[in-house]
């Protein structure tokens, strides 16, 4: 199966080059690197171009619209058979690529979340007690009214079946991404696996982008997506 993967960047020219070296090593033989830049201010925008070599296609918005907007734009160019979200601050590994596709490839899953909390996940530095509290009560509130049994529902690494993904409309341009699609797959039936992954956490301090601000717009969107949509 050929593997779309749709980065969106916002500021990260510390770890953009290297994200890009770690995709492009990564054990999945077909597959098309898709790069978003969100108006970044800190060179990453002007360093992309020079980086050319390292992914297929680079789109450019003309201003900060956020990261559910930039996964939006991403995901028009994707043509391959699965999609997955990366982030660009090396927070994810692309190593675990191929264990997320397998059970797709296989047919035992349509969707497949990778896990930072799972049992036997592997951590090498863990989110934050706080953040990491945070995401499990927006986790359990999210299975209240989804009816999935997720242990990460905020997790970056979402793969699902193209075929599936271009049947949600993507309406959140921030954060709320997250549990917005999670809803919408709730409402389409499909069958979810998840399973753990390799997480390098880091702070705010080191360019984390997440407040809370968004942790209540994660909230609303748990709501109005599961109920309202």
């Amino acid at each position: 199966m050929k593997l779309s993967i749709v980065i969106p960047v916002f500021n990260e020219c510390r770890t953009i080059e290297s994200l890009l070296d770690a995709v492009a090593d990564s054990p999945v033989k077909e597959k098309e690197i898709i790069v978003i830049d969100d108006f970044s201010k800190d060179g990453t925008r002007e360093r992309l171009p020079k980086l050319a070599a390292k992914y297929t296609k680079l789109v450019l918005h003309e201003k900060n619209q956020g990261k559910g907007a930039a996964i939006r734009t991403g995901l028009k160019e994707a043509t391959g058979d699965v999609v997955i979200i990366q982030d660009a601050d090396l927070e994810y590994d692309p190593n675990d690529y191929s264990r997320l596709l397998e059970p797709i490839e296989t047919g035992r899953a349509d969707v497949v979340y990778g896990s930072r909390f799972h049992d036997k996940s592997g951590f090498h530095h863990a989110p934050h007690l706080m953040n990491r509290l945070a995401n499990r009560g927006l986790t359990i509130f999210s299975n209240l009214l989804s009816g999935f049994h997720l242990t990460d529902m905020e997790t970056c690494y979402k793969m699902m079946r193209r075929d599936i993904m271009a049947r949600i409309t993507i309406e959140e341009n921030r954060f709320g991404f997250e549990p917005e699609i999670t809803a919408k797959l709730a409402k389409l039936k499909v069958r979810l696996l998840e399973i753990p992954i390799t997480y390098n956490g880091r702070r705010h301090n080191e360019g984390k982008k997440i407040g809370w601000k968004d942790g209540f717009r994660t909230l609303y969107a748990i709501v109005k997506y599961n109920l309202f949509r």
